[in-house]
């Protein structure tokens, strides 16, 4: 049986301010050093990492992704501050939330089916 995990998503009203994805972008983007170079690593287009990080710029009290211009060496992106501080606290949730639902997920792995999964609504 395939392991479960838990995922967390921060919602504003309706809007996911920060999920699994988006942490992993922040996480790409603070290890790449650019957009560009985060969405290729993640399989994603340029376009879809630039509306993500513009997202998270736009849900929380000041960008969490700021660019670089370029110059020699071009341009790139890197956390703000405050971008650190949203992925620490985000991971850190994720950690304390998998921890405490985990004798749930046992449970659950033993109500689940096992075998081959079969999409819904086929």
């Amino acid at each position: 049986m395939a392991r479960l995990i838990p995922k967390i998503r921060v919602l504003v009203g309706a809007v996911v301010a920060i999920g699994p994805g988006k942490a992993d972008l922040l996480q790409a983007i603070a290890r790449l050093g650019s957009i560009s170079a985060a969405a290729r690593a993640m399989g994603m287009s340029y376009r879809r990492a630039w509306l993500l990080v513009e997202g998270l710029n736009e849900a929380f009290r000041g960008p969490v992704v700021e660019t670089l211009t370029g110059g020699e060496g071009g341009g790139g992106a890197r956390l703000t501050p405050l971008g650190e501080q949203v992925l620490q606290r985000y991971r850190a949730m994720e950690s304390r939330a998998a921890r405490a639902v985990a004798p749930d997920l046992r449970t659950f792995s033993a109500l689940l089916r096992s075998g081959r999964r079969r999409r819904i609504g086929r």
